[in-house]
């Protein structure tokens, strides 16, 4: 071999070994975003199961609209069970594995701030979903929540009826640990400080937790007697459920209202024991996150998913690119107009057979 054809050969295997390098290097891009990160793979992290809707509605809808979005993208998802410490690792898994998006309910919002300070460093998105964690969130998707909480004062004031301006009411509110609580209390107390005579009795229910919201109910009943409580505010259906139970355990029939639009309450409602609660369409707030988590993923503008910017409830972390949503009040007037129109819930899931009758009379069959 001369050393031109030596020359020739050597050329060209270093022409070949470049493109198959090039070609790993382009078969690697689709896989890495350019850090090591994983371009196909996107994080799901919900808060807790007590409450129905999150593996009921929440999970499946994020994760179909991702399918449908990108059909080669994997969802890895994990529920924390309430504990912050247990999501904690969730999230620094995710992370290490390096998943650059992660779409983050979180159970305690403080908590989250030095996770997510510390994936953002590392070029991971988080999309905050349905809660605002605290840190740099590189959007965030839930309700109006003060709002929220107006309509929930409002209907209970709707359902004291001429009796409100005298009504002493008593508030079982959400857990401490979660951002969205703050803003319902606040919403209710709103209306309530202005349209009740007083209220009497407050409680911040850690974990959303129906039976401490049972335990709380029996204790103000004890506290102020059966003549000394005339409604009762709870910040979800689930508690609503304690309180009623603690409610008829004394003989007592007050107004309840809560949130979330849970079977069980509904249920309630339509046999007279509840008497409202919110409806949040879930599903536009689930496809809308699944969303801007897959355009996050490729690299693209979410201006078009987002119409408002929100604040941290610290302070720190200012114009998180945002989208909230409206919510409906439901009594056993609209449970058929709303939720079984909507195709949430068949009338067949609500009316088993102990609330048949109760269905019937409501028009719902």
């Amino acid at each position: 071999m001369n050393a031109m054809t030596r020359r020739i050969v050597i050329g060209t295997a270093a022409v070949s070994m470049a493109v198959s390098l090039a070609a790993c290097g382009k078969a690697g891009d689709d896989k890495d975003s350019g850090s090591g990160g994983d371009s196909k793979t996107i994080g799901l992290l919900l808060p807790e199961n007590k409450t129905t809707r999150y593996e009921t509605f929440d999970r499946p809808m994020i994760e179909a609209k991702i399918k449908a979005l990108c059909s080669d993208c994997d969802v890895k998802y994990n529920n924390a069970a309430q504990d912050t410490e247990t999501q904690k690792k969730q999230f620094d898994a995710l992370v290490t594995q390096g998943v650059k998006v992660i779409i983050l309910d979180t159970v305690d919002y403080k908590a989250a701030k030095s996770w997510v300070q510390q994936a953002d460093k590392k070029g991971v998105k988080v999309v905050a979903y349905d809660r605002l964690a605290e840190g740099p969130i590189s959007a965030y998707i839930s309700y109006d929540n003060e709002k929220i909480g107006r309509l929930q004062g409002e209907a209970l004031v709707k359902a004291l009826g001429d009796k409100a301006k005298d009504s002493n009411v008593v508030m079982i509110n959400g857990a401490p640990t979660d951002p969205n609580a703050p803003f319902f209390k606040k919403g209710a107390h709103s209306v309530l400080d202005t349209q009740v005579k007083k209220v009497v009795y407050e409680q911040d229910i850690p974990d959303w937790s129906p039976d401490e919201a049972n335990k709380k109910m029996g204790a103000a009943i004890d506290s102020l007697g059966k003549s000394g409580i005339q409604g009762v505010y709870s910040a979800n259906d689930g508690m609503a459920g304690g309180v009623i139970t603690a409610l008829k355990k004394q003989g007592l029939k007050v107004p309840v209202g809560g949130q979330d639009s849970e079977i069980a309450g509904l249920q309630r409602i339509l046999a007279g024991e509840q008497s409202f609660t919110i409806y949040k369409q879930i599903k536009p707030q689930a496809e809308v996150t699944a969303e801007i988590a897959v355009k996050l993923l490729k690299g693209e503008k979410i201006d078009s998913l987002t119409n408002t910017k929100v604040d941290s409830l610290s302070g720190d972390f200012k114009g998180t690119p945002s989208r909230l949503y409206d919510a409906t009040v439901v009594t056993k007037d609209n449970v058929g107009s709303t939720l079984i129109a909507d195709k949430v819930y068949k009338a067949s899931e609500i009316c088993t057979a102990e609330f048949k009758k109760a269905c019937e009379a409501a028009g719902i069959k």
